[in-house]
C-alpha cells in the first residue's frame, strides 16, 4: 500500500509516523508528480494541488487526508464520481486560530498600532481611543470547533457570547445562540463580529451592505472563516462609508489580495495574509488525526474523524 504524502513533515514527526506503520509504502514530495499518484492509495495533501486530470490519472486512490479545515479548491465533483473518501483536520486550528483573534481585538481596544506607531517616531503621546474588552458582546458566525474556543477565551474576559449557526442549537462556550436566518436581528447586540463561515454555495455573500448597516458604530469585524462570506466591493464600501469601526480580515476573495486594491489604502482594517492558523505545532496536530484515522481505514472502518461530504464542502 502507498501513501504519498505532498509535503514533507519535519524529520521528528516523519521518522514516528514510518516506523508505526512499517507495512506501509510512504512517499513524501513536496512537488507532486503525476506518475506517482497512479498507484497511490492515500493521498495526504493541503488540497490546492489536485485538479480533474490529476483524479483520473490516480486510478488506485481510495482516500483523501486533507491537512486543511477547506476544500473549495479542490475538484469536487471528480472526486464524488469516484468514491473518493475525503477526510479532513478540522478542529486542529482552534488554538492559534482562536489566539490570533484575541490578539487582533485586544490590539485595537488598547490602541497597540498606536502605541508602535509612535514608537517609531519618538513620540509620547497619549491621544488614544482606549477601550476594554471586559463586558463586551461578541457575535460569532458559525460557531464549531474553532468558535467553541473562541468564546472560550472571550469568556474569560466576561466577554458575553453569542453564537449563530443553521439549526440555533445550543453550542458550548455561547451564552445564547441563534438560527442564521436571524442575523440581522442579533447583529445590533454585539460590538465584536466574527465570521468563522466555510465557503459554500450556501456562505457565499451571505454578508451584504445591509448586514453592517445593522451593526453597532463601534463594531469591530473579524473574517477568519473564508473570504467569499462577504464581497470584497461591500467591505470597501463599509470601511469607506465608516459604519463599522475597524476590520480584521485574514481571509479573502481573491489570495493574494491584489496590491492595488482599495483595502490596502484604508486605515480602519487590518489585513492579515491568511495565516492566523499557522503555527509551529500545525502538522504534529495534522498528523494526530491522520494516525488513528490510518489504523481505522486499515482495519476496515470508513468512518473517519472529520469525514466529509465533498459536494457540501464541509
Amino acid at each position: 500500500m502507498k501513501i504519498y504524502f505532498t509535503f514533507e513533515p519535519r524529520p521528528d514527526l516523519r521518522e514516528p509516523l514510518v516506523e508505526e506503520f512499517p507495512n506501509i509504502n510512504f512517499v513524501f514530495d513536496p512537488k507532486l508528480q503525476e506518475e506517482k499518484l497512479r498507484d497511490t492509495d492515500v493521498l495526504v495533501t493541503y488540497g490546492e494541488d489536485l485538479n480533474d486530470e490529476r483524479i483520473e490519472l490516480a486510478t488506485n486512490l481510495k482516500w483523501i487526508f486533507v491537512a486543511s479545515a477547506g476544500i473549495e479548491k479542490m475538484p469536487h465533483q471528480a472526486i464524488h464520481n469516484r468514491g473518493i473518501l475525503v477526510s479532513n483536520v478540522r478542529g486542529i486550528h482552534k488554538k492559534p486560530i482562536a489566539e490570533s483573534i484575541l490578539a487582533h481585538i485586544l490590539s485595537i481596544k488598547r490602541a497597540l498600532p498606536f502605541i508602535y506607531e509612535n514608537q517609531q517616531k519618538g513620540e509620547w503621546n497619549k491621544k488614544a481611543q482606549l477601550s476594554e474588552l471586559n463586558g463586551s458582546t461578541a457575535l460569532i458566525i458559525g460557531p464549531g470547533a474553532i468558535g467553541s474556543e473562541i468564546g472560550r477565551l472571550l469568556q474569560a474576559f466576561d466577554v458575553y457570547t453569542i453564537g449563530c449557526n443553521r439549526s440555533g442549537e445550543e453550542v458550548r462556550y455561547m451564552n445564547e445562540t441563534h438560527k442564521i436566518e436571524d442575523l440581522m436581528s442579533v447583529l445590533p447586540k454585539a460590538e465584536i463580529v466574527i465570521s468563522m463561515l466555510p465557503s459554500t454555495p450556501e456562505t457565499r455573500h451571505l454578508l451584504s451592505y445591509d448586514h453592517f448597516k445593522q451593526m453597532r458604530k463601534d463594531t469591530i469585524f473579524l473574517n477568519f472563516g473564508r473570504g467569499d462570506v462577504v464581497s470584497t466591493d461591500v467591505l470597501i464600501q463599509v470601511l469607506e462609508e465608516g459604519l463599522i469601526r475597524h476590520a480584521v480580515l485574514d481571509v479573502f476573495e481573491v489570495e493574494p489580495l491584489p496590491a492595488d486594491n482599495k483595502l490596502w489604502k484604508l486605515n480602519n482594517v487590518t489585513i492579515s495574509p491568511h495565516f492566523s492558523s499557522h503555527s509551529s505545532r500545525y502538522v504534529e496536530r495534522s498528523l494526530d488525526i491522520f494516525k488513528p484515522s490510518l489504523k481505522k481505514w486499515l482495519a476496515g472502518d470508513d468512518q473517519l474523524e472529520n469525514k466529509m461530504d465533498i459536494l457540501r464542502g464541509y
